[in-house]
């Protein structure tokens, strides 16, 4: 009788990054703390791993990053200063950060690379799959892509990444995948990652988005990857690795993701997504929306 993988409920986020894209804003403030709306980014990612059950989650963060851990503790003197006002809605939604999840962090100190940060996740997560999410990318929460990466892993054991389908021309900006059908259809076996590839060394147009369901195997193998693209230890060169040899934490499988993605480190995209998420907001939608429509027709 085949034994089922243990059950997920650890996730990792890397968060030490020093978001150059948004200079100057991020000189002094985290770029993972620029709001979305009314809503730091990396609430949002928070918010997506409580949603697909994993209740413990590890941010790995650098100097400067004090902020998100602000973000996510008590505010007993903002709490105190509501509650005397009778501001009962602000006093909710300080205290829903700090209610989300069980928090822990640790600090990369050095940037050698997504594969590094991982790697300090290890005394963490031990033995146990987990998953990680990458603070950039906002995943609508309509679109429950974790819980399905999740169920996948739960499934077939091994690890398994998420994959979308991109231009061709954009395909360097990102890691690739090379992959084989199975009998779903928004699934995929992987067998071979090539990180950030030129367009015609690309060996599809799938490429590489920020969530990771991971086995525990995957550190093993981070602790001999050498420095690759940009002299950083890449995470994909680890899961090439394990796609090329499932005797090491099983199969590597992906989940085509068709749904809504923002890629908030974009300054554009940021941009979007703050629009996007506000026309949707019964709050704020329909008089946005409406300024909105006033705004592009007299631009036009």
């Amino acid at each position: 009788m085949t034994q089922s993988p243990p059950r997920i409920t650890k996730a990792v986020i890397p968060a030490a990054g020093l978001g150059t894209r948004f200079l100057p804003a991020t000189k002094a403030t985290p770029k993972e703390m620029l709001p979305v709306v009314d809503k730091p980014a990396i609430q949002y990612v928070v918010e997506e791993a409580v949603a697909a059950g994993l209740s413990d989650v590890l941010m790995v963060t650098g100097r400067n990053k004090r902020p998100l851990e602000d973000h996510f503790d008590r505010n007993y003197e903002l709490e105190s200063a509501l509650t005397r006002k009778g501001d009962a809605d602000r006093l909710a939604k300080v205290q829903q950060s700090s209610d989300l999840a069980t928090m822990h962090y640790v600090r990369q100190g050095d940037p050698r690379g997504l594969g590094h940060a991982v790697l300090c996740a290890a005394p963490h997560v031990g033995d146990q799959p987990f998953a990680v999410l990458l603070g950039d990318d906002l995943i609508d929460a309509r679109d429950q892509l974790l819980s399905r990466m999740v169920e996948i892993q739960e499934h077939e054991g091994g690890s398994v990444i998420a994959l979308m389908e991109v231009d061709p021309e954009q395909i360097h900006l990102y890691g690739c995948a090379a992959v084989e059908t199975t009998a779903e259809s928004d699934v995929v076996r992987v067998t071979g990652l090539v990180e950030k590839p030129e367009p015609a060394d690309a060996p599809s147009n799938l490429a590489v988005i920020g969530r990771y369901v991971l086995d525990p195997a995957v550190f093993g193998v981070l602790r001999t990857t050498e420095p690759g693209r940009g002299g950083e230890i890449q995470l994909t060169d680890a899961l090439q690795h394990m796609a090329a040899d499932e005797s090491i934490g099983g199969p590597v499988h992906g989940v085509v993701f068709k749904g809504r993605r923002y890629d908030t480190g974009d300054r554009g995209d940021y941009l979007r997504a703050i629009v996007r998420l506000a026309c949707e907001r019964e709050d704020l939608g329909p008089d946005f929306k409406a300024w909105l429509r006033r705004y592009v027709t007299e631009e036009m």
